[in-house]
């Protein structure tokens, strides 16, 4: 029944609409490649694990993806929509919650979600409808008045994608957004994204190195060195290594460099 359920939600996410093409794409500094003839897909309602090494080059993706490096090769498009020829309409299909928290500290939660809905042309009611909306789905209804320096870190991070997902983005990206939080918090936090992805037909693409941040449904993109050793389901490349288990499977395909 569950291998029915399975192949049920892969043939769906099969014929659902494309949130992110990334095809051909390499990038370097100076030196070496850091990001090397990279290409994958991600549909509408699906949760990919971005795993590697720190020093991957996930970051580096995700720069590339929202446009904050722009001297690349390949090709890049979100809904559709090429990120360099055709910015705007593509920025304005994504959400993203950077590894560094970028709330301001001193500003209460409303005031925080009420200047990012400015920046994306939302008035001040309509903003607010938006971001009530999004708190309540998150577990922070209540907190608009609240001062994010009193918020827990688990807290200012779901504030954080209540803030990417304000404009309705078709794409939302986290980069290490469990980074500074607790066991409990993590895990939380894991389970609330996926339940966007269930709930809001939202693509996700979640970039760690924590091996246990990626759940037995998911489908997981191993980057090492800027480029991609494995893209597939969890129990797919634990086969295809012929590991026991993702973390032996991860080790193997990144030489031994698990975090």
């Amino acid at each position: 029944m569950a291998s029915e359920k399975t192949q049920a939600s892969q043939g769906a996410l099969a014929t659902a609409e494309v949130a992110l093409e990334v095809r051909h794409l390499g990038f370097r500094f100076a030196g070496p490649a850091v990001l090397d003839d990279l290409s994958f897909t991600l549909r509408a309602g699906e949760f990919a694990v971005l795993l590697g090494p720190n020093g991957a080059g996930k970051t580096t993706l995700f720069s590339l993806v929202t446009n904050l490096y722009a001297h690349r090769q390949g090709t890049i498009r979100i809904g559709g929509f090429d990120v360099r020829r055709q910015s705007v309409q593509a920025h304005a299909r994504i959400g993203v919650v950077f590894q560094q928290p970028t709330l301001d500290m001193g500003l209460s939660v409303g005031q925080n979600l009420l200047y990012h809905g400015a920046l994306h042309g939302l008035g001040p009611r309509r903003t607010r409808e938006l971001a009530e909306r999004q708190l309540a789905r998150l577990g922070m209804q209540g907190e608009w008045r609240t001062r994010v320096r009193q918020l827990s870190g688990g807290q200012r991070r779901r504030v954080e994608i209540a803030r990417g997902l304000l404009h309705d983005p078709r794409l939302l990206l986290l980069d290490e957004p469990t980074t500074g939080l607790d066991i409990a918090a993590r895990r939380e936090l894991v389970e609330h994204v996926h339940a966007l992805c269930r709930e809001q037909g939202v693509a996700v693409l979640w970039a760690t190195h924590l091996i246990d941040e990626a759940k037995p449904q998911d489908r997981v993109l191993v980057l090492h060195r800027g480029r991609l050793r494995a893209d597939g389901g969890v129990a797919e490349v634990i086969a295809r290594t012929g590991s026991a288990s993702l973390g032996e499977a991860f080790e193997r395909l990144t030489e031994g460099e698990a975090q």
